[in-house]
């Protein structure tokens, strides 16, 4: 049973930046892709950005690109949204995935994280 485990949400201004990591159980993290996902209240869950297994592609949604970075260090089985600028509008919960298959499709993720809040004050 893989586990994933969200941290570093908070609380921050606009214009602030947070780091999000993501760190996974079991020996097989490098093989898989990892994408992050995000979901407002009301709101359904959205992509947010994918890094393929040896982080050689990463994909972001139109509305974080240029401002969040997905990034990944396989020996220590975690991931990482390096979020800056942000905006009210980012306020969500931020959940970790990972698939087998291509980090260009924002489906077949089978493993989800517990989440994380991020919250963007004005």
């Amino acid at each position: 049973q893989v586990q994933l485990v969200e941290s570093g949400g908070g609380l921050v201004q606009a214009g602030g930046s947070l780091r999000l990591s993501c760190v996974a159980s079991g020996r097989t993290f490098s093989t898989y892709t990892m994408g992050w996902f995000r979901q407002a209240p009301g709101k359904e869950r959205e992509f947010v950005a994918a890094i393929s297994w040896n982080g050689g592609s990463t994909y972001y949604a139109d509305s974080v690109k240029g401002r969040f970075t997905i990034f990944r260090v396989n020996a220590k089985n975690t991931v990482y949204l390096q979020m800056n600028s942000l905006k009210p509008g980012d306020t969500a919960v931020y959940y970790c995935a990972r698939k087998y298959g291509s980090a260009g499709e924002a489906s077949g993720y089978d493993y989800w994280g517990q989440g994380t809040q991020v919250t963007v004050s004005s």
